[in-house]
């Protein structure tokens, strides 16, 4: 990713250990979930509901998925993936508090999980928690191994803003969800299977790596079922289905919605780090489109206006996408890729149409705090739901790859 400061570099790595990470979810009342306390919705700011058929509750993790915990909770519970909710995903490598919800349990059952690394920090009888209800993250993330007396001119020059790319946890471990999903919005759904299948790029596992490359060279899926690593559970639904029926679009029916909508949310999320990158290039962050702040200053894009003050706003393109606010640079970028707006009203498989939304070009980041301290940078800051904060850090260290070039060269100038 081009970054916006064009000082040199920090270096350095984050990450190491989940301590070194913290992430604090800000609620949709603006309060910061702080790790190690005890809440209450009174305190929150939060309705109690007590004829409520949910329940809220505070979850502090470390080393888990948002979602993997979750359903470890919902499993000791004896409650299913539908049971739960919450308003975002938090980083596996890192502790972190966040707001979540789930069906039929009551707050007593709940508070007397004991689950290694999963606390419950406070729970009420609620309407649930709803996806992207939060306003944003604090985080507290130590850079080790950093070069002294850099940071702070970087941070300067950011003045407060930053590039809001997707970062790569967007496009997953092997970089392909990208792939995947352009084939599927241009119909080739054989060839987005046998990518989802068989992609080995950025593949660490020796036996995933040798059955992925057995089934490339063989198509045989009858076999499939029996070398494929149990652990590769959603290929190995695709496969079960592929060796009963040869279809392919329906075999992808057998993942979670979830997974193939971000097959798709990949594309569009690539086009969009493609136009930015230009603009960031060339320093251009001007648009047709512009929204105001929230009460906590971050942007609010549930009312995109006509240019005007405020944030800028980038396309993220869909089908219903409006010509004359699309940039140039997205045009281009969907020129590159030989796709126009339409393809993403999926032929084949509809319910991954996308119609298509905005998404601020530049990033805020406030309640800054900065130390350095024997090769280790100590930051602090909050940024909005849907911002990446490995995005913000890159600008410092200026360490992370140049991910364009690794999974869509043609689009890089």
């Amino acid at each position: 990713m081009l970054t916006l400061s064009r000082k040199d570099g920090t270096g350095g790595d984050i990450k190491k250990d989940p301590d070194d990470f913290i992430v604090r979810e800000i609620t949709g009342k603006g309060m910061i979930l702080r790790e190690g306390i005890k809440f209450t919705a009174d305190v929150l700011g939060e309705e109690e509901v007590p004829e409520g058929k949910f329940t809220t509750f505070v979850l502090q993790k470390k080393g888990w998925e948002t979602i993997r915990a979750l359903l470890s909770i919902a499993k000791m519970l004896r409650r299913g993936r539908k049971s739960i909710g919450y308003a975002g995903v938090k980083d596996r490598a890192s502790v972190s508090t966040q707001l979540a919800s789930i069906y039929g349990v009551s707050p007593a059952d709940l508070e007397r999980i004991r689950i290694k690394d999963i606390s419950i920090n406070g729970a009420w009888k609620s309407n649930g928690v709803d996806m992207g209800s939060n306003i944003g993250n604090s985080f507290a993330i130590r850079v080790l191994g950093a070069t002294a007396g850099r940071a702070e001119g970087i941070l300067d020059e950011l003045d407060g803003m930053f590039p809001n790319y997707f970062d790569s946890q967007r496009f997953g471990y092997r970089l392909n969800n990208f792939s995947v999903g352009l084939h599927l919005i241009k119909g080739e759904f054989e060839a987005a299977v046998m990518d989802f299948l068989t992609n080995t790029k950025n593949e660490r596992n020796p036996e995933s790596v040798e059955a992925r490359e057995r089934l490339a060279e063989r198509h045989d899926f009858r076999e499939a079922e029996n070398y494929f690593p149990r652990y590769l559970r959603n290929e190995i639904a695709v496969i079960r289905y592929m060796a009963q029926y040869d279809n392919y679009v329906n075999s992808l029916r057998v993942l979670p919605r979830g997974i193939t909508l971000m097959f798709v949310h990949a594309v569009e999320s690539l086009i969009f780090n493609a136009a930015l990158e230009n603009r960031v290039r060339e320093n251009v962050f001007d648009s047709e489109r512009s929204c105001g702040s929230n009460a906590y200053g971050f942007p609010d894009i549930g009312v995109a206006a006509e240019k005007g003050e405020g944030f800028r706003l980038g396309s993220i393109v869909g089908y219903d996408t409006d010509e004359r606010v699309l940039g140039e640079q997205e045009k281009e970028a969907m020129e590159t890729l030989g796709i126009t707006k339409d393809a993403f009203k999926v032929k084949g498989m509809p319910e991954l149409s996308m119609r298509g939304t905005y998404r601020p070009l530049l990033s805020p980041f406030k309640d800054l705090s900065f130390a350095e301290q024997d090769g280790t940078i100590a930051l602090g800051f909050s940024i909005p739901s849907g911002a990446y904060a490995t995005v913000l850090v890159n600008e410092v260290t200026k360490a992370s790859g140049t991910m364009l070039e690794e999974i869509a060269p043609e689009l890089c100038k």
